[in-house]
């Protein structure tokens, strides 16, 4: 468990990493530090809450729903967290794990990195693009057609698997950009 958290977490704490080494060099405060962590924890946690939606509201009679409500009313985190890392490779029609999500919530981080430099905002919004792209770059070097199918869910006319990967270029190099204007917030 503790090594797949650590996995998962991996490319966050990377960024956080990156970034308050820059911000360090430039004498950023101790504060702007704690408010980069923070938003990046709570924004890569955000995306989980896709599957406590599908469990509670979407899906709520099901047998994988009443072993996650047992579990979260009996307080067993530790469960809860695992059957949320299970869930992931069965669960294909999400709200938030979703290209229309992607593009909206990559406008809207567009606009607040231009005009803002609020460190929790904005490394929020770039944890929740981390978490998202994590997430489609492993199931896209694993499995292609599942990328395919929980990113353009619901929706007639998808990307082709060969089209995915200038899809994923283009928002890579979209975070890259929010990385750099984080970074660049507060130097």
């Amino acid at each position: 468990m503790k090594q797949n958290l650590l996995f998962d977490l991996l490319p966050t704490i990377i960024v956080f990493f990156i970034v308050s080494i820059f911000w360090v060099i430039f004498g950023v405060s101790n504060s702007e530090i704690i408010y980069l962590l923070i938003g990046l924890i709570l924004g890569h946690i955000f995306l989980d809450l896709d599957h406590i939606i599908y469990w509670f509201y979407r899906k709520p009679n099901t047998e994988e729903s009443r072993i996650i409500k047992n579990t979260f009313e009996k307080k067993d985190f530790k469960s809860f967290f695992k059957l949320i890392k299970a869930a992931r490779t069965s669960h294909d029609n999400l709200i938030f794990h979703h290209y229309f999500f992607q593009v909206s919530i990559n406008l809207i981080s567009f606009f607040i990195f231009i005009s803002s430099s609020n460190t929790f905002c904005l490394s929020f919004l770039l944890s929740i693009n981390l978490h998202l792209l994590t997430d489609e770059i492993r199931d896209y070097l694993s499995n292609p057609k599942f990328l395919q199918n929980w990113l353009f869910a619901r929706e007639e006319k998808q990307l082709s698997i060969e089209s995915l990967k200038n899809y994923l270029i283009i928002f890579n190099i979209l975070f890259f950009i929010f990385l750099f204007l984080l970074v660049k917030s507060k130097t």
